[in-house]
């Protein structure tokens, strides 16, 4: 599984270039502005090709699964301690029939722990990270842990075979694709490393 998370900050060009990743075949993209206001999302939304829409995770104003036709909603971390303890609360008003609920944890004894069931979850830095400065990666070792787990932090297409023998289920990215002279190509480079 490889997921691509928006640029926190604005790229020229972001909408057509997310749906040229969406042509390209990307499965899953998880879209993280934590600066946007709820107009703002919408308005990068509505600019996306409406097919595409259902491979779209929001990890911001989670209501957005009401008016559009999303694959799922994120929890980062802090939102996740905020808010999971209880669910039925949280999720009531939402209509969350079919789709997916994800989160991101920077310990695996944390994810290992965590009772709720997240259909995948992010862990980080497993590497050093493209986009954070000073953000050193952990190489995690997560092959004990029965649970759907997304590497994140540092993946590139030199790094991504040794992911899978660390245990992780995937790997989503953000710095190798939104931090290159390409971003579709550099996509596609990554996309091939996992096929």
């Amino acid at each position: 599984m490889l997921i691509v998370i928006t640029s926190e900050i604005s790229i020229e060009n972001e909408a057509q270039k997310i749906n040229q990743l969406f042509e390209a075949g990307l499965e899953c993209l998880h879209f993280r502005k934590p600066s946007l206001t709820i107009e703002q999302y919408r308005f990068l939304l509505n600019q996306i090709d409406k097919q595409s829409h259902n491979r779209i995770v929001v990890h911001h104003f989670h209501e957005l699964i009401n008016e559009f036709n999303l694959k799922g909603i994120h929890f980062p971390e802090q939102k996740r301690i905020d808010h999971i303890d209880n669910p039925g609360r949280y999720f009531l008003n939402l209509e969350m029939y079919g789709k997916t609920i994800s989160s991101s944890f920077h310990k695996p004894e944390t994810l290992a722990n965590c009772e709720f069931e997240f259909d995948y979850h992010f862990l980080s830095p497993v590497f050093s990270s493209i986009s954070k400065e000073g953000y050193e990666g952990k190489g995690f070792d997560v092959n004990h842990i029965d649970k759907r787990i997304i590497a994140l932090g540092g993946i590139n297409e030199t790094n991504i075979p040794e992911t899978y023998q660390l245990g992780f289920n995937g790997v989503a990215v953000l710095g190798s694709v939104w931090k290159s002279e390409n971003v579709l190509k550099s996509f596609e480079r990554l996309k091939d490393t996992i096929q």
